[in-house]
């Protein structure tokens, strides 16, 4: 069992698995269940817009911060191959990780210094909507989970950034961010997110 992160808690990765070479980002979600008030309008009229659709991005960060690549649902694997998204989920539906973005830490450019995660709500819909969100990092040799960061407290936005892997004195460190902000692709946060870390 990983370790349970709060906001801006660190991890060092590599003392928790004993050295790593290939890890995953796992998201998983559940839409929250909708109290049924009643009758045929109030389905027809649902400002809920239906099924939630979040999205699981990583943005590759050089030394300065400046993006390198990124990763999403629009760009499935990064243009050096080291980074790849299991495919956009439409609906968090079943238990379990519902995207997977897998980085292969060897493959990773000499240039790429920080790897930021995440989740976003595509349809738009806010985070209170959204259960059971969370994100965890996986060693994908032994499949132990080394961390996970639970989504904590509901708000009003529709993307958050999640959590940074980066290195520290040579050691992959794993930070939980944990902050809200809006947008439905990486094109709208990526600005935000580089000013996290």
């Amino acid at each position: 069992m990983g370790v349970n992160l709060s906001k801006n808690e660190k991890v060092s990765l590599e003392k928790a698995s004993g050295g790593l070479s290939h890890v995953f980002m796992a998201l998983g979600w559940d839409a929250v269940k909708q109290q049924n008030s009643g009758g045929f309008f109030s389905k027809v009229f649902s400002s809920d817009g239906g099924s939630i659709d979040l999205d699981a991005s990583c943005l590759m960060l050089d030394e300065s911060k400046k993006v390198v690549d990124t990763v999403w649902f629009g760009q499935l694997k990064s243009k050096d191959g080291s980074i790849s998204h299991s495919g956009d989920n439409l609906t968090g539906a079943g238990d379990g990780d519902d995207e997977v973005i897998s980085v292969d830490l060897t493959r990773l450019p000499s240039k790429v210094k920080h790897l930021v995660f995440v989740i976003s709500s595509f349809r738009g819909q806010t985070f209170d909507k959204v259960e059971s969100a969370f994100c965890r990092l996986v060693d994908a040799n032994s499949k132990s989970e080394l961390a996970r960061y639970n989504l904590s407290g509901k708000n009003p936005h529709t993307a958050q950034v999640m959590a940074q892997v980066y290195k520290e004195n040579g050691i992959w460190t794993m930070q939980a961010l944990g902050a809200p902000t809006n947008g439905r692709t990486v094109h709208d946060f990526a600005a935000f997110a580089q000013g996290l870390v």
